[in-house]
């Protein structure tokens, strides 16, 4: 009987491609089974077999647990200070030996059932080794079936889901077309793992691009981000890493072989193609393309620009349903606000107006001085108070004594605000700071924002809360939850 077993086991170990160990562990499961079925109860039987000799035994298996922990399953576990644990602890065990069933006897069907079902699944886990050993993440597959809308795609010997969300908008996949997706993630269910295909994510248009220019491949071309919007337009970055190859060009193709290849793939998606530069505001400017951008004002700290087009390039700039500066904006990381040179030259007024007014009211100073400060670039006061020495002594309407005293003014200033926000920090109720869930500084940086009671917090947004705060959605929504309890009492 044993020399029996280890025939089973090194011809499904050798048919399957699966290591042997996986299907000892099904022959367990599946002796186990039938063991378990000369029992009314709900009894944990286990069967070990010696890999070597392929002998086998059985055991009825009682799970220590705590005195004071309920039993779930009287039939396969005891408490820990029952006669039988022998002084055990919690989590260890007792097996007891049972007469092991006739291997030849087994319930055939369902031992067949269990060992099928864990070489089924080491079947996958093997293929998906080797897949994921290749580093395929552009895969190509039949539509073996449509589900809901969803496409399962047989990828080699792995069956794959391409959501319909996945799917490219308006294009009409049948059962028995031919595929291209991009690897997105791999679930792991009950019935094993499988891969989850997208066909819009940004990842399958670079994909297409190194499948199409072998430069990609070869290092001398680099694509650097890509925005999409599936099915209509979406832009690349690319970057040459050899100073005699067009990078647009490269991937464009002779007569744009290249590129049509690609938008062919994409149900007819049009691709711009657009020099990255490592200059932000070059980059910006080519990602607007096919629009002329006239200039660019960056805003650092707001990781923002106002990129300023004339009135007849307005509408090219921004794109059906926005969809150009949208695709500019994704692609380069920045926030991009398009104004017509009017509307520039007026929110530039109104910015010089507004910086000049606060220099004349927290510096005490004229419309004079203002005014030259605000031609010299300055725009804070905190630029004014800690600026270094040279650089202001550089402005020749100024003296030393007057830079040294708008300097001690600047700071000043600055004082002043900063005891004001903490006067108004010191306003956070007893009742917000002795909320459940809330700490000292969070109350006081809510209490500097005007948020100083539980009232003020129940009417707050998640969002909002976010944004004042910096703290996590889930933390936010517990937060005005809990001020929000009194409602519902």
């Amino acid at each position: 009987m044993s020399r029996e077993i280890l025939l089973l086991v090194d011809a499904l170990a050798h048919e399957k491609n699966v290591a042997k160990d996986v299907i000892f562990t099904a022959l367990e499961l599946a002796l186990a089974s039938a063991t378990k079925k000369r029992f009314t109860e709900d009894a944990d039987v286990r069967v070990k077999i010696d890999r070597e000799s392929g002998e086998y035994e059985s055991f009825r298996r009682w799970t220590i647990v705590s005195a004071d922990t309920p039993i779930e399953n009287p039939d396969a576990q005891i408490w820990e200070d029952d006669d039988r644990a022998n002084g055990l602890k919690e989590g260890e065990f007792i097996d007891e030996p049972l007469e092991s069933v006739e291997f030849g006897r087994i319930g055939a069907q369902a031992a067949k059932q269990v060992i099928l079902q864990k070489v089924r699944e080491a079947e996958r886990e093997q293929i998906l080794d080797d897949f994921l050993a290749r580093k395929e993440h552009l895969v190509t597959g039949v539509i073996k079936r449509m589900e809901k809308g969803n496409a399962i795609i047989e990828v080699g010997r792995i069956e794959s889901l391409l959501p319909r969300e996945q799917m490219i908008p308006k294009e009409n996949l049948r059962v028995g077309d031919r595929v291209r997706a991009y690897l997105s993630r791999i679930e792991r269910g009950t019935r094993g793992p499988q891969l989850i295909l997208s066909r819009i994510a940004p990842e399958f248009l670079i994909k297409l691009f190194e499948l199409e220019v072998p430069e990609i491949e070869e290092g001398l071309l680099e694509i650097r981000s890509a925005a999409r919007d599936p099915g209509l337009r979406s832009k690349i970055a690319v970057k040459s890493n050899d100073q005699r190859l067009d990078p647009v060009g490269t991937c464009v193709g002779m007569r744009g072989s290249r590129v049509q290849a690609v938008t062919g793939e994409l149900a007819g998606e049009r691709v711009d193609i657009v020099l990255w530069s490592m200059e932000p505001a070059q980059f910006v400017i080519n990602a607007m393309a096919p629009a002329e951008v006239t200039s660019i004002v960056v805003d650092e700290d707001a990781h923002s620009m106002d990129v300023v087009v004339d009135e007849e390039q307005l509408a090219q700039a921004i794109g059906r349903n926005g969809q150009n500066v949208r695709l500019a904006s994704e692609l380069t990381g920045w926030t991009l606000n398009i104004l017509t040179e009017e509307e520039a030259a007026k929110k530039h007024e109104e910015e010089y107006t507004n910086t000049r007014q606060l220099f004349m009211d927290k510096l005490d100073v004229d419309e004079e001085v203002a005014d030259i400060l605000v031609q010299e670039g300055f725009s804070t006061l905190e630029e004014i108070a800690y600026v270094p020495l040279s650089e202001m002594s550089e402005i020749d309407a100024f003296d030393e004594d007057t830079i040294n005293e708008l300097r001690k003014r600047a700071r000043a200033a600055l004082l002043t605000e900063a005891i004001a926000k903490e006067e108004k920090v010191e306003e956070a109720s007893e009742e917000l700071l002795a909320m459940e869930g809330m700490d000292d500084a969070t109350a006081h940086a809510l209490a500097a924002k005007g948020v100083s009671t539980v009232e003020d917090l129940a009417d707050l947004a998640v969002d909002d809360l976010v944004e004042m705060t910096e703290m996590d959605a889930e933390r936010a929504k517990q937060l005005i939850m809990t001020a929000r309890a009194p409602w519902f009492a």
